[in-house]
């Protein structure tokens, strides 16, 4: 018969669950919200990125494949059917024409803008579930 986790084990086993909880939690939240926007998650996740870069409004296609975990053409897909509702535009990078940055346009912004707005509380109770999951001893 297996021995059951010892206190230790234990806690960090709630600590982890609640951590996985909270975040399908914010992730669903976040699922939820776009669609009442009239967008996929991805397009949300596409016009934030573009915006998630210091001292830059907007992002490659290499820079959002990267933030979206994606292969570079199914990128090109997303920012296609972005572009067609309107949210972003493309435009050939002037330092290195091989590069297409992504633009927020006004639409996307003010989309953007709603959902941030609606993730704030969401993004603070995952936050304390990630300090109080990474204070477990191991």
């Amino acid at each position: 018969m297996p021995t059951p986790p010892s206190d230790a084990e234990k806690q960090r086993f709630e600590a982890l669950s609640d951590f996985r909880f909270r975040l399908r939690s914010f992730l669903r939240f976040s699922e939820d919200a776009a669609r009442a926007e009239g967008i996929t998650v991805l397009q949300y996740q596409l016009m934030l990125h573009t915006q998630g870069f210091p001292g830059r409004n907007w992002a490659t296609i290499g820079d959002i494949a990267e933030r979206l975990q994606a292969q570079p053409h199914g990128v090109v897909a997303l920012v296609t059917r972005c572009e067609e509702a309107g949210l972003v535009k493309r435009k050939t990078s002037k330092v290195d024409r091989r590069q297409v940055e992504v633009h927020l346009l006004a639409a996307g912004r003010r989309k953007l803008a709603t959902l941030a707005t609606q993730h704030a509380d969401q993004l603070d109770a995952l936050a304390l579930a990630v300090r109080l999951a990474s204070r477990i001893p191991d």
